[in-house]
């Protein structure tokens, strides 16, 4: 398993590297990330936007075009988003990673019915911490903060699933997933509480596989066993929870932001669901968080190109 993001960016060293194409890469930041990926053998890299400005930035890292990183001079935003998206999907990139860009602009050519990257099942975010509770590093998961506004149940069920694969590709043979809700019983005036209710009975039947899911659970029970010990919950998930699926996308974003600036644990995330990672980090995250969000990227990218040459 791993336990933290060294061990990941070491993992993420074997192999060869990915392609990662940055939309609007005139971004100090996710020029950083990308340089240090070059140099960790991690990734190589398509620079979409303008040339003038990435060139300068790049400079200052004491960095050229090479081998291992090639400029591509677009107009706009829009252009740049459509243009990593088609090169994801003609096979010449294997990762998007976004630069000085909306987040929107990003994800309506990702999501765009007859150029975009999106699969049959739902895209998500997936957010993983470092997480050093109970005195040992721990990577955990948070979703979806940055994709599905308001999911129903179906969604909630997709967006486990996608997580769960995250948490496979870190380590985790059968990761403990808590569905998040202000209470720990089903409420029906709390539509979270019935929906966890209906995924945690669906998980015990087997149709929902891979993990073990209970809920509804309040935050501090589903992380702490002290707090599920006062409330006398007995549960496989409570204090133990690998992964924390939150309720609505405004749950999820305030949780995994408050990670980062109230405790400054170190972050990476994916978008999970399409046709390749997409990593879309705040445009406030710091270098090394683009960083880890490539080499989870490319361990993903590794991940899913095993299981389809098995299948």
């Amino acid at each position: 398993m791993i336990k933290n993001f060294d061990e990941l960016l070491e993992l993420a060293k074997a192999g060869p590297r990915v392609r990662v194409v940055v939309a609007a890469a005139e971004d100090e930041a996710a020029l950083k990330a990308v340089t240090d990926a070059i140099h960790n053998n991690i990734a190589e890299a398509l620079l979409i936007g303008n040339v003038a400005a990435i060139k300068s930035m790049i400079s200052k890292f004491d960095l050229k075009e090479s081998d291992y990183m090639h400029i591509i001079g677009t107009f706009n935003d829009e252009m740049a988003a459509q243009l990593a998206v088609r090169l994801i999907r003609a096979g010449n990139a294997d990762i998007l990673l976004k630069g000085k860009i909306k987040t929107a602009v990003l994800l309506k050519a990702v999501l765009s019915p007859e150029l975009g990257l999106k699969r049959s099942k739902l895209l998500s975010d997936v957010f993983v911490l470092e997480n050093p509770l109970r005195g040992e590093n721990k990577l955990m998961i948070i979703s979806d903060g940055g994709v599905t506004i308001q999911p129903d149940i179906q969604q909630k069920i997709e967006i486990i699933d996608n997580a769960v694969q995250v948490a496979h590709v870190i380590g985790y043979d059968m990761p403990k997933v808590a569905l998040l809700s202000a209470v720990e019983v089903p409420n029906p005036k709390i539509q979270s509480t019935v929906d966890a209710a209906v995924i945690s009975k669906m998980n015990k039947r087997g149709q929902i596989k891979g993990c073990i899911i209970d809920g509804p659970l309040a935050l501090d029970n589903a992380i702490s066993e002290e707090a599920a010990r006062l409330k006398n919950i007995v549960s496989p998930v409570a204090g133990k929870a690998d992964i924390l699926i939150c309720p609505e996308i405004e749950s999820a974003n305030m949780l995994a932001k408050s990670t980062t600036y109230f405790a400054s644990y170190r972050l990476a995330h994916v978008v999970i669901g399409s046709i390749a990672p997409v990593l879309i980090p705040s445009r406030a995250d710091a270098p090394d968080a683009k960083l880890h969000s490539i080499a989870l990227g490319k361990l993903i990218y590794q991940f899913v190109r095993q299981e389809e040459a098995v299948s």
